[in-house]
């Protein structure tokens, strides 16, 4: 017995993997078109927050409290560095690392971003109730929670 090509179609959109791509997928083209007067992406976002909460940090740190491997991070840091916000500097503990911080203009916009991604956020979750909002993040903890240990880049916080 085999299924019908709308079967078929039907049982695509409803998998959970294609669902939660197509959700990140909006999710980006949300950011990117909310931070769009910045030219930010998503990534790069997360590299200047996590080097904001831990100023002073390597690429490796950043790579593993985002999830991303070294190569990616080496490509985000490079550029945000080129567009003047991100310093790498030799670290003070040991020479042979390179150290992350934000230059001014890295803060300044890191804190518009902010501002901006909020709404973004907004627009996203926008389709859902309070309390489903709140399920969902919910769900999506624990959906990442449960698989982080089967994760090919492990998700390592900075400071823990």
């Amino acid at each position: 017995m085999s299924d019908s090509p709308a079967d078929l179609l039907q049982g695509l959109y409803l998998r959970p993997g294609f669902l939660l791509r197509r959700a990140h997928q909006l999710s980006v083209g949300l950011f990117e078109e909310g931070c769009r007067e910045l030219g930010l992406t998503p990534p790069q976002y997360g590299v200047l927050t996590i080097v904001a909460h831990a100023g002073g940090c390597d690429q490796a740190t950043v790579a593993r409290a985002l999830g991303f491997d070294r190569v990616t991070t080496l490509r985000i840091v490079r550029g945000l560095q080129t567009r003047g916000l991100v310093a790498r500097q030799p670290s003070t503990a040991d020479g042979r690392r390179l150290q992350l911080t934000l230059t001014e203009d890295g803060v300044a916009t890191l804190g518009r971003a902010r501002e901006l991604a909020a709404n973004v956020t907004e627009r996203l979750m926008a389709p859902l109730a309070g309390d489903e909002r709140e399920q969902l993040q919910g769900l999506l903890r624990k959906l990442c929670a449960g698989l982080e240990p089967q994760a090919r880049t492990r998700l390592l916080p900075p400071g823990c």
